[in-house]
């Protein structure tokens, strides 16, 4: 039964607002007066905000890269607008230093409206309104409120709206954020591939819908994974070409309306130079404003670099599998006991691990396609769980990648003598004879030495369809690998 005086506890834990000292500045806006503590940076737009979503406990300050996004968008914006004559130039100059200390760290305390807000991201722009205007009034020796000299919406928001400074600082943390986990990718491909040189040559069992096939090596089941790992960074490519597209001076549905008309391409020049992105207004600012198709490639790109980790992941364990009883071809770093009760158990927990990240980000894709399709008319309103949803499964895949070549892939071990046991005794070596003896005999001699256990190349000799010097010159590990074929 639940609790009225826990639960009311557990709302005033999560509603309640930073009060410093106690002390008050008193604000207005259109829905009238609301007191702010006297030391925040932010306003009363934040403070409405504050009461109207206390829904996640987490602040947008989590997404290091947003905030970073949202700094540089402003400060290009300052300058933009100076540039082009609709914001003076000294009020420009305080607000880009108060940019500048963001970008660098600063305040990172005072962005505190939370991640899942309605408003299609206003309260976060107006969190940044807010703050940039108050800290640009202190470094110019003026007391935080007083709008009448630097102001958040007529001055820092000036020549724009949440509609296109939102998506487009979303674009410059996520593809700040895509970067770091491209990197992670690489070393982890490569890490793969220095496997696949290491094991070289150590003729194993290849298995279709997990029963045997026909022989290959360890290393190539190594290099099989660095190479579909690489494909995925290739992949991240063109994404990151899709989120340089941005709509900065489309404001409210992208007519350009309240913006002067050489603010746009002033900001983007400022903005590209700040952040080093190739940025390129998109050529329909209408189109460009309502849609998300490029935060769905996104989420679909992780979805499937998650997926394609999850699959490596499970070929690992099942590789691992044992060490009495199971594949035991491999084994895998020992991080952690693996039992409580029984003793010397270990057990695959980093490749757990990532499994379990990947089915978090193909949830993730579940919601942000939902909220995609939730977009009416001109405006996507959702953007904010997108936001959510796309930092925390870079973030996740970004630490999964990390952990599964530090703790995993680096310290893998091949077990040569149960790799050399079952390839010696491995039946399915025949599948190379069938062009020399036909499928039919191959398939009646296979049949024979399961049942009776005898070694194939016995078997085959004893048919009299081979001599024993044609079955060993045939069954070579370059011939039955593929390895001939590639010198």
């Amino acid at each position: 039964m639940s609790d009225p005086q826990a639960d009311e506890a557990f709302r005033r834990s999560i509603c309640t607002q930073p009060r410093g000292d106690g002390r008050v500045r008193a604000e207005t806006d259109s829905l009238g007066d609301k007191d702010v503590p006297v030391d925040a940076y932010w306003g009363v737009n934040v403070s409405r905000a504050l009461e109207n979503f206390a829904i996640s406990g987490r602040a947008i300050s989590v997404y290091s890269d947003l905030i970073y996004g949202y700094a540089c968008v402003k400060q290009a914006a300052a300058r933009a607008n100076a540039q082009v004559g609709a914001l003076e130039q000294w009020k420009a100059e305080l607000i880009e230093r108060a940019c500048t200390e963001i970008r660098d760290g600063s305040l990172r305390d005072q962005f505190v409206v939370d991640i899942m807000q309605g408003g299609a991201g206003t309260s976060t722009n107006m969190n940044f309104n807010e703050v940039i205007a108050n800290r640009a009034l202190e470094l110019g020796g003026y007391d935080k409120g007083d709008y009448r000299r630097i102001d958040p919406n007529d001055d820092v928001n000036c020549s724009q709206s949440t509609n296109d400074t939102y998506p487009t600082a979303l674009k410059i943390g996520l593809h700040l954020a895509l970067e770091r986990l491209q990197i992670e990718m690489v070393s982890l491909a490569t890490a793969f591939h220095a496997k696949g040189t290491e094991f070289a040559g150590i003729v194993k069992i290849g298995r279709t819908q997990l029963q045997d096939a026909a022989p290959m090596t360890l290393g190539q089941e190594f290099q099989a994974f660095a190479i579909a790992l690489a494909e995925e960074c290739l992949g991240f490519e063109h994404v990151m070409n899709q989120l340089c597209e941005i709509n900065l001076g489309a404001t409210a549905i992208g007519t350009g309306i309240a913006a002067h008309a050489r603010f746009g391409d002033a900001a983007r020049q400022h903005l590209a130079e700040l952040t080093g992105y190739g940025l390129r207004t998109s050529p329909d600012l209408i189109e460009a404003t309502t849609d998300v198709g490029c935060f769905m490639e996104l989420s679909g790109a992780l979805k499937k670099c998650a997926m394609k980790l999850s699959k490596i992941c499970n070929d690992l364990r099942l590789l691992s599998s044992g060490p009495q009883a199971g594949f035991g071809e491999i084994t895998l770093p020992p991080r952690q006991a693996g039992s409580s009760i029984m003793p010397g158990k270990v057990n695959p927990v980093i490749p757990e691990a990532v499994n379990q990240v990947a089915f978090v980000v193909a949830g993730g894709d579940v919601t942000l396609t939902m909220a995609a399709e939730a977009g009416q008319l001109q405006l996507n309103a959702f953007v904010p769980v997108m936001a959510h949803v796309l930092f925390e499964n870079l973030k996740y895949l970004t630490a999964a990648v990390t952990t599964l070549r530090e703790h995993c892939v680096i310290g893998v071990q091949a077990n040569v003598g149960r790799l050399e046991q079952s390839s010696r005794s491995f039946v399915g070596v025949i599948t190379a004879l069938i062009p020399h003896i036909g499928y039919e005999p191959a398939a009646r001699l296979a049949k024979q030495a399961l049942a009776d256990g005898g070694d194939i190349v016995d078997v085959v000799v004893a048919s009299g369809l081979l001599s024993r010097e044609e079955v060993s010159s045939l069954l070579t590990a370059e011939r039955l690998t593929g390895e001939q074929l590639r010198h």
